[in-house]
């Protein structure tokens, strides 16, 4: 291999974060002046949350390493477990990859773990989603803290750029490339209605909703009796059918699972339950939805783009950047139904009409392999103060 090639190594431990890097692995797959490395980790590898790795083997990535790091726990003393024994994993598997840089993106325990050890193995760290802000879950400090371990920074939008400057980011290693997983809305092919029914098994011809429950890590919002308030809610919605799709692997989540795998066993003609989509069909099947219901956020971030209306509950997104489309409500059953009547009022006035999606078009990519190319890495980083 030439030495000119940068050797760029992604790093994902979600299904959700790796379908927001799909694009940017196969350009820079395609690019000759770059090597991809895949590291893959977290709820990919385990049986208990759909062994999603698998997915993106399906798609054609070579899976450079894979890391084990996640306790078969619920409490936040597995979490912390968890990080160090990442750690460990990701120490050898970076010291066996060599690569020049590593890309991670957003906020979550197990990239908090990848970013410190890159830190102090001198790899430069390329972050991406920095700024943002969830007031309801541990995601927020550990955002922030990959940043500072963080050479260059790509956001999503412009104040959340002024905000990782703010963080001490020296103006010219940031720059707000928009939201990764809305260069799937110029370059993915999505399945129609009926193609996503017979893949899924499963009649979507009846207007259909898609919820996601993640628990919150921060408020004092008991995860069980939340996911409880949703289903009590969904209830009250007999004419939709609902695809529901398993929680993250946080700390209460695994006492979501049962809760969801009973409601869709009461209602098997109605409710579709399903560890993980993948993106193809995640999004094939949001592009069809009459609203995306929880708390994820890709209701958020994503799904305004496809005209399509969102229910935010709870705390967890609490502070970030939002659309017209998206409805913000609290934890309870009374709230989630009206946030249900307010979305289900906005699809029937604004239906093909794209929201003001304030997170950019849908070109991320590119600009992300650019910043890559032209980086010249010093480890010493000055502090900025914004004066």
């Amino acid at each position: 291999m030439s030495k000119d090639i940068k050797k760029v190594a992604v790093f994902t431990g979600t299904r959700a974060e790796y379908g927001l890097l799909y694009w940017l692995m196969k350009d820079i797959e395609k690019d000759n002046a770059l090597e991809l490395q895949v590291l893959v980790t977290g709820s990919h590898l385990s049986p208990e949350f759909g062994e999603t790795y698998r997915q993106i083997e399906k798609d054609g990535f070579h899976i450079d390493e894979k890391v084990e790091m996640l306790l078969s726990s619920d409490t936040q003393v597995g979490t912390a477990k968890s990080i160090g024994l990442g750690m460990i994993g990701f120490a050898d598997a970076l010291a066996r990859m060599q690569p020049d840089v590593l890309v991670i993106l957003g906020d979550r325990f197990e990239a908090l773990a990848a970013a410190q050890t890159a830190y102090v193995m001198q790899i430069p760290v390329v972050h991406l989603h920095g700024g943002e802000i969830t007031e309801g879950a541990n995601d927020e400090a550990f955002r922030h803290a990959i940043s500072k371990f963080s050479y260059l920074h790509g956001t999503s939008t412009e104040a959340h750029r002024e905000r990782v400057i703010q963080l001490g980011e020296s103006p010219e290693r940031v720059k707000n490339v928009g939201a990764m997983g809305l260069d799937h809305l110029e370059r993915s092919s999505f399945m129609t209605r009926k193609a996503l029914s017979e893949s899924l098994n499963f009649d979507l011809n009846d207007p259909y909703f898609i919820a996601t429950y993640h628990p919150v890590t921060l408020a004092t919002e008991d995860p069980e009796e939340t996911f409880t308030a949703l289903l009590d809610a969904l209830e009250q919605y007999p004419q939709y059918k609902v695809i529901l799709t398993y929680p993250n692997a946080d700390e209460g989540g695994r006492k979501v699972i049962p809760l969801l795998e009973a409601f869709a066993a009461k209602h098997q003609d109605r409710i579709y339950a399903i560890p993980s989509l993948g993106v193809q069909r995640y999004l094939s099947a949001v592009k069809h939805a009459d609203a995306v219901i929880g708390n994820s956020s890709s209701g958020i971030i994503e799904v305004p783009s496809f005209s399509v209306p969102t229910v935010n509950i709870g705390s967890r997104q609490q502070g970030r950047t939002a659309a017209n489309s998206v409805f913000h409500c609290t934890p309870d059953k009374a709230s989630i139904l009206q946030a249900i009547e307010e979305a289900a009022n906005w699809f029937r006035q604004h239906q093909g009409m794209p929201a003001d999606n304030p997170y950019g078009k849908g070109n991320a990519s590119q600009q992300v392999i650019q910043m890559i190319k032209s980086m010249s890495y010093n480890p010493v980083k000055t502090f900025y103060d914004v004066k």
